[in-house]
């Protein structure tokens, strides 16, 4: 089985006094640029040092659809409201192949000072992650120029293929898509799965959607799109393991990842409670067929909480 996360990390500095340092306060004193780079030194060396095998570069610069819509051409943001003001196109460069570089350069840096085996080393990566093209037309007010928000969407999916194929060329172990709108029920999935399918066509990596909540009305749809990892939550939401055993037999060859931390929850989630997820993920899908990881992303958690809830998953997964 191989672990990873979801995306998202704590943005905290430590220093050897054990102060915390927000970004922001890093940002004053260092700029924005460096403070950002130490933040994802962090996140590297926290998420390997937990065990990890593929990571992310801890998505440090903020909100998941305020990174994409101010640099991708056609959106306005007004105060805390994202607007649709002209024909969504293409980025004019990357958005984030420069941090995948750099959390990869960290990976490489810390691997070899922690010793790691051949084998165990060619487990680990940085994933590279975007935000999906439904979330984020779905997340922005309709301008002039789109009366309807599903043509938004696959000129947005367009867009996004491009910024994929940057992440796949910087050297990304796999792409995750994340898409937290579809359980809502507020999308037309037929027009979602065209969109991802946009994206995933041109992709030679594996290729993964990640989705929140109860999937119980989305999970047949999300079976039929053209990725190779289904990523959903299955401890904060465990009727959703009851979900993936009631279509285990209509997977064909895509693997799971399985949620089994509840991010949500401030406490650090037991040994034995995570075990028992993962049980329960190998007895319906097979341990091959596996990704471990959080329920989502972790931002919102003390550094130490999060790092000690991730160091309780590789325990889980290696005493299983």
């Amino acid at each position: 089985m191989i672990s990873s996360v979801v995306g998202s990390y704590p943005v905290y500095i430590k220093k050897e006094s054990n102060a915390k340092y927000k970004i922001a306060k890093i940002a004053q004193l260092f700029g924005k640029n460096n403070g950002c780079k130490l933040a994802i030194k962090h996140a590297v060396q926290s998420q390997l040092e937990a065990g990890i095998d593929i990571i992310s570069d801890g998505q440090v610069r903020g909100d998941m659809v305020e990174i994409f819509v101010k640099q991708i051409p056609g959106f306005k943001i007004k105060g805390n409201t994202f607007y649709i003001s002209s024909r969504i196109a293409k980025p004019f460069g990357s958005i984030g192949a420069n941090d995948l570089k750099l959390a990869i350069k960290y990976m490489n840096r810390t691997l070899s000072s922690m010793n790691v085996s051949d084998s165990e080393r060619s487990k680990k990566g940085v994933k590279g992650i975007i935000t999906g093209p439904s979330t984020l037309v779905q997340s922005c007010k309709l301008g002039p120029i789109y009366k309807d928000k599903n043509i938004a969407i696959i000129d947005m999916a367009k867009a996004l293929k491009e910024e994929c194929l940057y992440l796949e060329k910087a050297g990304a172990k796999l792409i995750q898509i994340d898409e937290p709108f579809l359980s809502t029920g507020l999308l037309d999935m037929n027009v979602a799965k065209d969109a991802i399918n946009i994206i995933s066509k041109e992709i030679s990596i594996p290729v993964a959607i990640h989705c929140c909540g109860d999937i119980k009305n989305i999970f047949g749809n999300l079976i039929e799109f053209d990725v190779d990892i289904i990523d959903c939550e299955f401890a904060g939401h465990p009727n959703n393991l009851n979900v993936l055993d009631s279509y285990s037999n209509s997977l064909g060859n895509k693997k799971i990842g399985l949620g089994c931390i509840d991010t949500k929850k401030l406490t650090i989630d037991s040994v034995e409670d995570i075990s028992k997820i993962i049980q329960r993920g190998i007895a319906i899908v097979g341990k091959n067929n596996l990704y471990i990881d959080p329920d989502c992303g972790m931002k919102l958690l003390d550094d130490d909480i999060a790092f000690s809830k991730l160091k309780n998953m590789v325990k889980a997964i290696n005493s299983i």
